[in-house]
């Protein structure tokens, strides 16, 4: 007698699947396939054994049948539900839900999926296995995002998050700026073309983003696209301290927010700073070194004494050793300085000007054609290598400089030159928003939509900071290593089967990483 199936009650109460043959009136378990605890697993087993048993017989469609054959397994639908759950655990943890708005969770699961235009993030919504919003409530809630404060909300959910995970420390927040052009030749009150590190010519604006030490966004703001950088410090500082009634910090930023205005707003609102020096304030505020020790440096070395404000400095400053230490009420004209040199800086450094000498002189050579090249100078229609200029560079490699407010007293050279070094995560993050999140190119023209965009944007930036900072993985890895496991729904014999994905190893160990971080 031909094998066939056999079902079992078991003495759980399961059904086991069996594929069994009788000859003599003897019956043989050939394969036994599993136990079923309901119809949708037992309709999947007999599936399996019916394949079995058939697995020679080809398939028989007959005149006029159309669609799936009886007994064949059909997918009803896929869900990336790993991936979204992850997103929606890390949005419940940073208290995002106090903003009860799936087309605004929606947009940003898409912005940190796979970046795109708001009406294609429906395909991507869909593709993830969710019932995407309909367009017009995606317009609906761009408004919304300004209507009812979104911006205000998610940012208040960030301060307070930052706050618990710190211990209420937030007295060290990082700025930078960055920009984001449009893909237009029209400019506005609030696009305007400007100042561009990639020389394009569309109108831009230019954004500013306050975060915490870590790199988690704590405030973002937009500015018209020809506003210079050094001018977006202040207002996105006062905002932030209005809104959580914040007095006592410190500001960290680059050189490039270094001007004596900013400076002394800073000061004079009661704040402490440390930016960035320029190469070129060297000469100055390390005139004593250079008079009693040389060019001569050791690695780390690091020289704590004043830089003017805006004066010039005392000619007869170098007529004694010690460097002055910095004291607010003895030099009012004065901001602390310190200086460090790198060994690794300088070898840096020195290859930089060697690239660079190397072009001067092919320009003097006229080897290349003549521009504005670094280390050449022209007297008439004759060029020549600048060599003083090159020398006074080459006597400031490995140095880098850090302009505070705060005595010494109060912190170390090193502990400033620390704060200062934890700039990276805002530059990280900016990075994050124009590659992982694609803040840019970005199409709206409504300044209402632009900030819309923004607040996405911000938010998506804080999720991805969140999972970033407790599983150790990029946003990139994570969305890569989830977004195929996909959850499947299966219809078979008239019944519904979940079947859920194998968890690879290293997923496992990020699942578990990021419940750890609860």
């Amino acid at each position: 007698m031909s094998p066939f199936l056999r079902k079992v009650k078991t003495a759980s109460g399961a059904t086991a699947v069996q594929i069994v043959e009788k000859r003599h009136g003897v019956r043989t378990i050939l394969e036994h396939l599993g136990s079923a605890h309901d119809e949708a697993e037992l309709a999947a087993l007999m599936r399996v054994g019916h394949d079995k048993l058939h697995a020679n017989q080809p398939a028989l469609e007959l005149p006029g049948e159309r669609g799936v054959r009886p007994g064949v397994a059909v997918i009803e639908g896929k869900r990336s539900q790993l991936l979204v759950d992850v997103v929606r655990d890390s949005w419940g943890r940073l208290g995002f839900d106090a903003i009860e708005d799936e087309a605004f969770f929606q947009l940003v699961l898409a912005r940190l999926v796979e970046p795109t235009s708001k009406l294609d993030s429906l395909r991507v919504i869909a593709e993830l296995g969710l019932v995407p919003v309909h367009l017009s409530t995606v317009k609906r809630c761009l408004k919304r995002c300004a209507d009812k404060g979104y911006r205000d909300k998610i940012a208040q959910a960030c301060f307070q998050h930052v706050w618990s995970e710190q211990g209420g420390d937030v007295s060290l927040l990082l700025y930078d700026v960055t920009t984001l052009y449009f893909e237009t030749d029209t400019e506005d009150d609030l696009r305007k073309v400007g100042f561009s590190k990639e020389r394009r010519v569309d109108p831009q604006i230019v954004v500013g983003l306050l975060v915490d030490r870590t790199g988690h966004p704590l405030e973002i703001a937009c500015f018209e696209g020809n506003k210079a950088e050094t001018h977006t410090i202040i207002p996105v500082i006062k905002a932030f301290q209005q809104r959580h009634g914040v007095a006592d910090m410190v500001v960290v930023a680059d050189a490039g927010m270094l001007s004596a205005a900013n400076l002394k707003a800073i000061d004079e609102a009661g704040l402490r700073f440390i930016v960035g020096s320029r190469v070129v304030k060297a000469p100055h505020d390390l005139a004593k070194h250079f008079r009693w020790h040389g060019t001569a440096f050791t690695d780390g070395q690091v020289i704590d004494t004043i830089t003017m404000r805006s004066t010039a400095p005392d000619p007869n400053r170098v007529k004694t050793r010690a460097e002055p230490v910095w004291d607010p009420a003895v030099h009012p004209t004065a901001w602390r300085a310190v200086w460090q040199y790198s060994a690794k800086r300088a070898a840096r450094d020195t290859r930089t000007l060697a690239l660079q000498r190397n072009r001067a002189q092919a320009v003097v050579d006229g080897d290349k054609p003549a521009k504005k090249v670094r280390f050449v100078k022209t007297t008439g229609q004759q060029a020549s290598l600048d060599e003083a200029s090159l020398a006074r560079a080459e006597a400031l490699v490995g140095l880098k400089g850090y302009v505070t407010n705060i005595t010494a007293a109060v912190m170390p050279a090193a502990e400033v030159i620390a704060s200062y070094h934890d700039l990276w995560h805002v530059e990280q993050s900016f990075r994050m928003s124009k590659s992982d999140l694609a803040a840019r190119p970005i199409h709206h023209r409504l300044k209402d939509s632009i900030e819309a965009h923004l607040t996405i944007v911000f938010t998506a930036l804080a999720v991805a900071r969140d999972l970033q900072a407790r599983s150790g993985w990029s946003l990139k890895k994570i969305v890569r290593g989830l977004r195929p496991l996909q959850q499947v729904t299966i219809q078979l014999g008239g019944q519904r089967l979940d079947a859920e994905p194998a968890i690879p190893d290293d997923i496992a160990e990020l699942l578990t990483a990021l419940h750890r971080g609860h």
